[in-house]
């Protein structure tokens, strides 16, 4: 009980720091900015802790299957702290944020080739946009989108070596798909391999679709605040980090069919074997 009460209170702890990271180490730029922040933050920080100490759930999916959630938090952390660092060199410019804006720069024109969601990021900004704002939209992108891919490198590599997700134990379905409905009717294998190919596909999609939505909403209500540079973080890093997310969620839901497959099948080997003994004698 108490185990379960501290990893809620930390999970909590962990989404608060992560919320609250960039108008930590930003000056406001907005009236009102940080109470909002802080009450989104107090908000989720709450839902984390109710979920993970409950024992019935509602929302989180894979609770109790690591390392998959944490891989998606420490990615999306890991690209927010980073993307701060740099834009909090633009108000106190320091070795660190020259370094990492500097590292930023050469990985953002790495990836900036035609084609590339780089350059499509790039591409949805006015025509008339400042240099330095095309150049920052282009470090966080470049950065947002090699996190979210040695974030994929990892949660693979987690699965090679680790037999996710029997390496934790007994895998319940229930608790870790609360949004999965296995009697909602059809086979359960075929319906998870069929929401793994669903959020698979929206991956190769997503990285394409995001900016020519971005650029529509533009037209319609105006410029977007790139200038802004909490604006610039959570951007660039929900652009990177939803396809991520997606192609993890599809990967480990195609891991889960393949592992209730397996059981059947071994199920259904040892019921024949049985038969056969019950014959024999």
């Amino acid at each position: 009980m108490f185990s379960r009460f501290a990893g809620a209170a930390i999970r909590a702890f962990c989404v608060i720091l992560l919320i609250a990271l960039p108008s930590v180490m930003l000056p406001a730029t907005i009236a009102g900015g940080l109470e909002i922040v802080s009450f989104i933050a107090i908000a989720a920080a709450i839902l984390t802790f109710i979920e993970y100490k409950s024992d019935y759930p509602s929302l989180i999916e894979f609770r109790f299957a690591p390392p998959f959630n944490r891989i998606r938090f420490g990615s999306l952390f890991f690209t927010v702290l980073v993307l701060s660092i740099i834009c909090s060199g633009k108000y106190d410019a320091t070795p660190v944020t020259e370094f990492t804006a500097a590292i930023g720069q050469r990985i953002g024109a790495s990836i900036d080739f035609p084609f590339s969601p780089v350059r499509l990021v790039v591409g949805m900004l006015p025509v008339d946009s400042p240099a330095e704002i095309v150049t920052a939209v282009r470090t966080a992108a470049g950065i947002s989108y090699l996190t979210s891919l040695l974030s994929l490198a990892v949660f693979l590599a987690a699965l090679r070596l680790s037999r996710w997700p029997s390496n934790s134990g007994t895998f319940n379905v229930w608790i870790n798909l609360p949004m999965f409905d296995p009697t909602a009717g059809g086979d359960v294998v075929r319906r998870l391999n069929k929401d793994a190919r669903f959020n698979i596909m929206l991956v190769f999609l997503l990285p394409f679709i995001i900016p020519v939505v971005v650029q529509l909403a533009a037209d319609f209500f105006g410029p977007m605040a790139m200038t802004n540079p909490q604006t610039l973080i959570w951007t660039m890093a929900a652009w990177a980090f939803l396809p991520a997310s997606l192609f993890m969620r599809g990967i480990a839901t195609s891991r889960v069919a393949d592992m209730i497959a397996d059981q059947r099948r071994r199920t259904y080997a040892a019921e024949v074997a049985e038969a056969d003994d019950f014959l024999v004698a």
